[in-house]
């Protein structure tokens, strides 16, 4: 069993930086992939970042450049770190873990002012 909580979300101006962390528990943790997904208002849930236990990463188009997955198997910790925010990434954003992402966080609200 693997419990995901997030946290680092908040208000943040255009332009500006936010770095969002998911805390594990669990043994598992350092050999399941982990990811970050967002939901915005009226829209489908879609995959932001992945990352796999060999540190290979994948990214949306829309984030490409600007957001950064990393994790630190010892901490039981997944980051996002997101530069040059845009509006558009206003979002709830979630941490999900394991194969088939089967472990899920509460989400952590990210909201990006004009």
């Amino acid at each position: 069993q693997v419990q995901l909580v997030e946290s680092g979300g908040g208000l943040v101006q255009a332009g500006g930086s936010l770095r969002l962390s998911c805390v594990a528990s669990g043994a598992i943790f350092g050999v399941i992939p982990m990811a970050w997904f967002r939901q915005a208002p009226g829209k489908q849930r879609e995959s932001v970042a992945t990352i796999t236990s060999g540190m290979s990463t994948n990214y949306a188009d829309s984030v490409k450049g600007r957001f950064t997955i990393s994790r630190d198997n010892v901490k039981k910790t997944v980051y996002l770190q997101m530069n040059s925010l845009k509006v558009e990434d206003t979002a709830v954003y979630y941490c999900a873990a394991g194969y088939s992402w089967r472990y899920w966080g509460q989400g952590t609200q990210v909201t990006v002012s004009s």
